[in-house]
């Protein structure tokens, strides 16, 4: 259980800006402070891990690059369609990113790292693969239906298509990290 919890940490983490952008926004309908708070919360983020000396994964380089770069148009051009928008580029940069061999591994402990790696693979082209059908599905939704729609809808799915993923790729992991952690055990004892 401590390792979901320390996974799930790590996942929120990374996803904190874009949260707070979507609570801010759902709860004052204001862009523009939403946007400034969500790039001041990644902002502050890495701030805290260089004054505490802490390594800074690619994955959160990226998303203090996308909320900042993101942000910053979405302030100078104030068009609520580039703010629907978006997300799909965010997504679609996001899936590319984790098209990268092994950058699931900083979500997983050592013992899922030494048992799983081939699953981890797997599930690191899973995670891919949602962020590119959640780019698509992001572009349908902004350009047929109203900002209100949009935003309900997308918050709720990007949340719990996330939350669903990580719960089956956590509980696929474990399941097959134990049965071949008692193979091991058993064959050593033969």
């Amino acid at each position: 259980m401590k390792h979901l919890l320390d996974a799930g940490k790590l996942l929120l983490l990374d996803m904190a800006s874009t949260l707070f952008f979507l609570v801010v926004y759902l709860t004052t309908g204001n862009v523009t402070l939403a946007v400034v708070l969500g790039m001041a919360l990644g902002a502050a983020q890495i701030g805290w891990q260089f004054l505490r000396q802490k390594p800074i994964d690619t994955m959160q380089w990226m998303s203090l690059f996308l909320v900042l770069g993101a942000g910053a148009a979405t302030l100078i051009t104030r068009d609520p369609r580039f703010v629907m928008i978006k997300p799909t580029v965010i997504y679609t940069v996001v899936g590319i990113v984790m098209l990268r061999p092994g950058w699931i591994n900083r979500y997983l402990p050592p013992v899922a790292i030494e048992m799983v790696p081939d699953i981890a693979f797997i599930f690191g082209y899973v995670w891919a693969g949602l962020m590119f059908f959640s780019a698509g599905l992001n572009l349908i939704v902004a350009l047929n239906y109203s900002v209100a729609t949009w935003s309900v809808f997308m918050s709720i799915y990007g949340i719990v298509s996330k939350l669903v993923l990580f719960l089956i790729g956590f509980a696929t992991m474990r399941t097959i990290g134990v049965r071949r952690r008692r193979a091991q055990m058993i064959a050593a004892a033969s």
